[in-house]
């Protein structure tokens, strides 16, 4: 009876509205920490959801990142290789003889033999004692041929001898490999020859391999030392032995019909 007095005096009179106000406030902090365990679970299940995107997203990123960074060395590589084709076709351009472009198969650079191996073989019409350059200057020639490969003798290698000239005066010598790459020896000069540091070398076209004219390195140092009878010219080779991937086979032409020379070794 008084649950039902209570009823109808709150549903016609609103008397219970200030109770119920108070009531409320009071068992605030309980509806609070009851809802506590949901709400915690809401804000975790949506917490590991973001970080579980996030992961996604992460991998995502760095998957596509190491992609564009491939493609963009890839792209750096085939740009520094279109460089330096452009450089050995300009090469080719400014010598006017016939020339094939080549690759290099494998580098042996130690003190005892300077040489390289690249991808042109007889079966290209490549030929012992051919005259091998790259965009600069001479590099060195072949030595030895095979049906798809060649092997190319280096001009620092300490057994390989050049014949050249200065280009300013004409004098002529021999440029001699030291066994280093950065390194010859301008041979046989004498005290009183008029040579200076910063002289052009050029092939003389002596000994019948080499046209004469082509760049070949640069004057470094004079010495005259007390006791012998020659000065000690010091020269550097103008070719870029350590970085060169590309080089040039060089088939000189006959200055009166213009046709391919092939010289015998």
């Amino acid at each position: 009876m008084i649950a039902i007095g209570l009823v109808v005096a709150d549903h016609r009179y609103q008397h219970l509205d200030p109770l119920r106000s108070t009531l409320s406030v009071v068992v605030h902090p309980v509806h609070y920490v009851a809802g506590l365990p949901s709400s915690f679970a809401r804000k975790m299940r949506d917490h590991l959801i973001q970080r579980e995107e996030l992961r996604r997203r992460n991998r995502s990123l760095y998957r596509d990142n190491l992609e564009l960074k491939a493609r963009l060395q890839r792209s750096e590589a085939l740009e520094a290789e279109n460089v330096r084709l452009r450089d050995l076709l300009g090469a080719s351009l400014r010598m006017g003889d016939r020339v094939l472009i080549a690759e290099l198969m494998a580098v042996d650079l130690d003190t005892y033999r300077q040489q390289v191996m690249i991808d042109r073989g007889a079966s290209s019409g490549v030929f012992v004692g051919q005259p091998v350059l790259d965009a600069n200057a001479v590099m060195g020639q072949v030595v030895r041929v095979d049906p798809l490969s060649a092997t190319v003798l280096l001009i620092t290698d300490a057994s390989h001898g050049l014949p050249v000239q200065i280009n300013r005066n004409g004098l002529r010598t021999v440029a001699r490999g030291t066994g280093f790459i950065n390194r010859l020896e301008l041979s046989h000069l004498p005290k009183n020859a008029d040579v200076r540091a910063g002289d052009l070398v050029v092939t003389s076209g002596l000994g019948g391999h080499f046209p004469p004219g082509y760049p070949v390195a640069q004057v470094a140092e004079v010495r005259q030392e007390s006791g012998k009878p020659f000065a000690t010219v010091i020269a550097e080779p103008s070719t870029h032995l350590g970085r060169s991937r590309e080089v040039l086979l060089v088939w000189p032409l006959d200055l009166d019909t213009g046709e391919k020379v092939r010289k015998a070794p």
